[in-house]
């Protein structure tokens, strides 16, 4: 199915907005998802110029809605640029091919889709380009191969070295691999790039992630997705109080 898409003008950030075309809706997933149900109603779902997050529990439909806003936007359904084409098993929803992305003006100079759950797939295909590609491809990843790297520090240089100013960036979880230290280190490059004009839509469990400045939070629940503030972001309010009364969780979570 094509991907439908419209351009709209301003001047900050690159994804204005996006909506579902009802005009082919499906039954079942993911079109069941209480997310998609409720984008499906709604006019369209605005998207901040410079970070977007989203929250939500487990089956809310986050990395749903992320995979497919990646694939709308061309990206490799596993992950990487534009220009990455492999294909190690498809498990994309059909989604993609709903999203209309109302865009700005301006046109991102990069990107990437960062899949945590995808990238050593992603990684691989690094490997086999850097070798037959007519420029060497692992510089760009700090000149090591991503295998050579522990997780967490593969997706360190991912951001530090691949990331760049004016870049459209969708990422989904990409706290899995890493420390409290390497949120704190994603954080402050996020940082930087959305002031070098990039924009980020990201999904994620991470309350040291959503601490951003300036970020929008948005809850994706079973009544659809609405903007909260930081300090009421679930995975905020979770953390902070199993780390005020831990045993207050454990008298309930653990059996004897």
């Amino acid at each position: 199915m094509a991907i439908l898409m419209t351009v709209t003008g301003v001047d900050a950030g690159f994804i204005r907005d996006i909506r579902v075309d009802t005009r082919q809706i499906h039954q079942g997933y993911p079109f069941n998802l209480p997310v998609v149900a409720w984008l499906a109603r709604s006019r369209s779902l605005e998207m901040s110029p410079t970070v977007t997050f989203l929250v939500g529990e487990n089956g809310s439909g986050k990395s749903t809605l992320v995979e497919a806003l990646a694939v709308a936007c061309g990206f490799n359904a596993e992950g990487g640029s534009q220009s990455f084409t492999f294909a190690t098993r498809a498990s994309e929803s059909s989604l993609a091919g709903h999203l209309v992305i109302s865009w700005r003006l301006r046109k991102p100079r990069t990107g990437y889709f960062l899949r945590a759950e995808s990238y050593y797939n992603v990684a691989t295909e690094i490997e086999r380009l850097d070798e037959i590609g007519p420029v060497p491809l692992l510089p760009a990843y700090g000149g090591v191969s991503p295998h050579e790297r522990s997780h967490g520090e593969s997706f360190l240089d991912l951001v530090t070295h691949r990331f760049g100013p004016q870049g459209l960036y969708i990422l989904d979880e990409p706290e899995a691999a890493l420390s409290v230290r390497g949120c704190m280190a994603v954080l402050a490059r996020i940082d930087a790039l959305v002031r070098q004009g990039s924009q980020f839509v990201i999904a994620t469990h991470s309350p040291i992630l959503l601490a951003l400045p300036g970020a929008t939070i948005l809850h994706l629940n079973d009544d659809g997705i609405a903007p909260v503030a930081y300090d009421d972001a679930l995975p905020v309010t979770l953390t902070r109080d199993f780390l005020a009364a831990p045993d207050r969780y454990l008298r309930h979570l653990l059996t004897e």
